[in-house]
């Protein structure tokens, strides 16, 4: 058996013999062209259409577009004008962006720390993220239990941890965002058990 070769009239894809649909369709792209004044305010609207967004993700989007694709028209791109052109239109609202993530955030078991800092490196102003900290600072026990549940931690836990695991789930909950009063809380809370959101 060891002596019999096979005879294969057919090339492997590794020999050349397979075209690769990746390869082929990108030869046959077409490079983009150069962005005007009107298809820059059709980036932004597709954009805008398509995800919920603040004016500092928009505006982010926008530049790296003309970046990447250059500027056919005379003089420079005015991207703060066409941001505030989609806030005026209604397209963005940072504060309606920054609820909304408060809220997608503490339903994943985020704390209030982490909420503010995902606002912050979204651009959100402070005055826009005021209503939506509060907001996570309202569910901050339920967000809690929503990462105790879910991590299988404290009173969702098979068994109590040893002083060990405590300490890291201790961190995984401060990495979370969550204060270290909740942290413990839950930690220290035995299997079974439903923690006291006021001790």
């Amino acid at each position: 058996m060891a002596g019999l070769q096979v005879q294969n009239p057919a090339r492997l894809w590794q020999e050349g013999g397979v075209r690769n649909n990746l390869q082929s369709s990108e030869r046959r792209r077409k490079p983009l062209r150069p962005l005007d004044e009107e298809r820059l305010r059709e980036l932004a609207i597709r954009y805008v259409g398509r995800y919920a967004t603040s004016r500092h993700k928009l505006g982010s989007y926008l530049a790296r577009k003309l970046r990447e694709r250059g500027w056919e028209d005379e003089g420079t791109p005015d991207i703060d004008a066409l941001v505030s052109k989609m806030d005026e239109l209604g397209f963005v609202d940072d504060e309606v962006y920054a609820g909304m993530k408060a809220r997608s955030l503490t339903a994943r078991g985020y704390g209030v720390r982490r909420v503010g800092e995902a606002l912050y490196a979204a651009g959100i102003e402070e005055q826009d993220r005021a209503a939506a900290e509060e907001e996570a600072r309202a569910a901050a026990f339920d967000s809690a239990r929503r990462f105790a549940r879910k991590r299988r931690i404290g009173p969702f836990a098979a068994e109590a941890a040893d002083p060990d695991r405590r300490q890291k789930q201790i961190a995984a909950f401060l990495r979370a965002g969550h204060d270290l009063r909740l942290a413990r809380l839950f930690v220290e809370s035995p299997p079974g058990s439903e923690p006291d959101p006021y001790e």
